[in-house]
């Protein structure tokens, strides 16, 4: 079977694209809990969950 792995490049530079923010959305135990993170920091809440 062909070794179909691609060569790695060591010289590449690293990709002009980077994370700009990220979220999470947990519900459990009757609670919604939202935290949101960017470069400029971090923010959240906790709120009664919402009935689906």
């Amino acid at each position: 079977m062909a070794d179909l792995a691609m060569p790695v490049c060591i010289d590449a530079p690293p990709p002009a694209r980077r994370t700009v923010a990220v979220g999470v959305i947990r519900r459990s135990g009757g609670r919604t809990t939202t935290l949101t993170a960017t470069e400029a920091g971090a923010s959240g809440s906790i709120r009664p969950a919402v009935t689906r």
